[in-house]
């Protein structure tokens, strides 16, 4: 066995691993695995308790259950179309079950006669008849060893299977002994697992406990190498001195008097402050909190007239390509409407042709070009501002410390604006945006009207097939969210692949479907948002991905399989698609389980709109984590981690990061060797993702 550092492991490929050949390599490489180090950091996104088998008398409907059966007479095997389907008829007294299995007529060969097997699926109610869809098959014993551990499931593409993953990692974890880079006293000090341990236990713990430990240790280690990442990016700041002193301007309120609207109470206050930090003696670093549209962008707007007017270059930075146009068309029209007409805004995103990029950086080097709105784009190593002295992301927390340092080191430590629609408490929220000041915009604006919501079951889908086709048929768009890319036999919910070859055989042919999901090439993602966002299509079937990033005022329904699956905030965070326009919008949630209760957090979500009363219920209800529940990672920026659920962790951890830079600021100790390289490893890793 091999002690290693995860350096090494970034050279290694995926194909090293045996049984891995060039076809297992390239479905890996679609979930954005290419070498072991990447692999280690593919974490399981939920993971499965195998339950006690329940007889056919006591199997119910609506719940994913492990049946014990005994096969007293051979399945059968129909044709549907082309397609075999293998029947088996599982009886108890007095109830029978049918089990059925597409495309998979070898299991006459499994399934015989006197079988005493476990099935586990599905349970779903047709017509009269209890059906077990597509369950997996397990010998008593067989069921009885996977009971006996935690089972984790992975993100999964087409081709590729939870078993080779598990089999990969296997290997991965049995070769290398995983470096420790944590000093003794810090891992002692925190109570917190080695980093071989925890990553080992991550993708297969033994028990609960195991698992909330590892968890607990990687969590801190993403704080911790994020502080750490902050703190030395700060020390290379002088935030004391205003480089872009600046004067008010007349301009700002014409922009205000020929609003459609008034700006909220919420609004105006943090204008007012704002202003008053640009024109102030210090420079501005002020992160406006605000729920799913209360105003933030307008806000964002005024303070690139306040800068062109002082005379210094603005540049705003969104998480993707559809949102950036957006942006630059809403300042374009408001700037035409306030008969602003000397303002040279552009719009720069990796898909902008070449030679229109060169003569954007022409321009912003020598400042005829005043604001600039755009993706990484902006940051890259050929873009040269001339005097920029205003800096604005919309939501920050997608943006890593690597990225954050590039993007100030474009001007002489210009003003900074932090947008973010995530709602986290005020003491986390400084300690995540460092030493900002912060903003809250606690009210909505009048104009907005309040979404509609439904909890229902699954059997509740067809009513809402037809309330989608008749908003369609209004001129309006709809969102259908679905937890998973393609179906995953050991974690059965709903998936945008299946999903969305259903609904075009439900909806007329005249309503566009398509699909959307983290996994397809950036190029994609992006022409399919575009397309969306331009009603060219109808409804749009995706995953979590469409979370920030789309601003689509004509859509007004959501619809969100599993919901109960998702936390509340992410629940809030996807509601936030609907309800941007003038019509009434709808958001319904289909819960996994008709029969059962509805969940406590559905039924707080159900009831309010509100986003900061939502993220406190959030913090109640989760406690110390859903370790079971479905993980988007790298939603927020981190793998695991979530500043909300773990802010006693984000405590400690910077804690952590205070008083290991008070005793060795450059990390030169040898105790801090190991930790002082994955750092750096992490800010090139960083610095790619531009």
């Amino acid at each position: 066995m091999n002690t290693t550092s995860s350096n090494p492991l970034n050279s290694l490929r995926v194909s090293s691993l045996k049984g891995i050949g060039e076809k297992t390599e390239k479905l890996f490489r679609k979930v954005r695995v290419d070498n072991l180090n990447q692999l280690l950091h593919y974490y399981p996104r939920a993971y499965d308790v195998f339950e006690e088998p329940v007889e056919v008398t006591e199997a119910r409907a609506g719940a994913r259950q492990a049946v014990a059966v005994t096969v007293t007479a051979p399945p059968v095997v129909n044709r549907k179309g082309r397609v075999p389907v293998t029947v088996l008829n599982c009886r108890g007294i007095g109830r029978t079950l049918e089990a059925v299995w597409y495309n998979m007529p070898y299991l006459t060969g499994v399934l015989k006669k006197g079988a005493r097997l476990v099935l586990r699926g599905n349970v779903i109610k047709k017509g009269s008849r209890l059906v077990l869809e597509h369950p997996q098959v397990f010998t008593k014993e067989e069921y009885e060893q996977n009971r006996a551990a935690i089972q984790p499931v992975y993100g999964l593409t087409a081709g590729l299977s939870n078993k080779t993953v598990s089999k990969a990692v296997r290997q991965v974890l049995d070769r290398y002994v995983m470096q420790e880079y944590l000093p003794s006293a810090v891992l002692e000090e925190y109570g917190l697992a080695g980093r071989d341990e925890a990553v080992t236990a991550i993708h297969f713990p033994k028990d609960e406990e195991t698992l909330r430990k590892a968890r607990r240790r990687l969590v801190f280690d993403e704080f911790l190498l994020f502080r750490l990442g902050l703190f030395r990016l700060k020390s290379g700041e002088d935030a004391s001195v205003n480089h872009y002193p600046m004067g008010k301007t007349s301009l700002t309120g014409k922009l205000l008097d020929s609003l459609p609207y008034k700006l909220t109470g919420a609004q105006k206050k943090t204008w007012q402050e704002i202003e008053a930090d640009m024109t102030g003696s210090k420079t501005m670093k002020r992160l406006v909190q605000g729920d799913v549209g209360s105003g933030k962008t307008i806000l964002a707007f005024l303070a690139m007239v306040l800068a062109f007017s002082n005379g210094v270059q603005a540049a705003m930075m969104a998480p993707t390509e559809v949102l950036a146009r957006q942006h630059a068309g809403s300042f374009a029209k408001l700037m035409s409407d306030a008969g602003i007409k000397d303002i040279n805004c552009a719009l720069l995103l990796g898909s902008t042709p070449a030679k229109v990029k060169k003569e954007i950086y022409k321009g912003l080097e020598d400042g005829s070009i005043h604001a600039v709105i755009g993706t990484h784009a902006l940051f890259q190593e050929k873009a040269v501002y001339k005097k920029l002295g205003l800096v604005i992301t919309d939501e920050q927390h997608r943006f890593g410390v690597a990225q954050r340092s590039v993007l100030s080191e474009k001007g002489d430590i210009p003003h900074s604006m932090v947008m973010s629609a995530t709602p986290i408490p005020r003491t986390l929220a400084l300690i995540l945006y460092g030493d900002m000041d912060m903003s809250v915009l606690d009210e909505m604006p009048a104009n907005r009207i309040p979404v509609k919501n439904a909890v229902v079951g699954p059997e509740y889908r067809k009513t809402a097939y037809k309330f989608i086709e008749k908003q369609v048929a209004a001129g309006h768009q709809a969102y259908v969210i679905c937890p998973m890319v393609e179906p995953n036999e050991e974690f059965p919910v709903e998936n945008v692949t299946d999903y969305s070859k259903a609904l075009r055989k439900v909806f007329p042919k005249e309503i566009s479907v398509d699909v959307l999901h983290g996994q397809m090439p950036s190029a994609d993602k992006n022409e399919i948002m575009q397309k969306f966002a331009d009603g060219q299509t109808d409804v749009l079937v995706a995953t979590t991905v469409v979370e920030v990033g789309l601003d689509v005022s004509n859509a007004t329904v959501i619809l969100i399989e599993n919901a109960d699956r998702f936390g509340l905030a992410q629940l809030h965070q996807l509601r936030g698609r609907v309800g941007r326009g003038k019509d009434q919008s709808y958001c319904i949630f289909i819960k996994s389980d008709s029969e059962g209760e509805t969940p406590e957090r559905l039924s707080i979500i159900e009831s309010s709109n509100d986003g900061f009363a939502i993220a406190r219920e959030d913090l109640k209800i989760r406690g110390q984590g859903d370790l079971f529940g479905l993980r988007q990672s790298g939603e927020s920026g981190f793998l695991l981690a979530d500043p909300l659920q773990d802010g006693q962790i984000l405590l400690d951890a910077s804690k952590a990061a205070e008083d290991i830079l008070e005793k060795d600021p450059s990390l030169i100790l040898p105790e801090h060797e190991m930790l002082s390289f994955v750092l750096k490893e992490q800010a090139e890793t960083d610095n790619l993702e531009l």
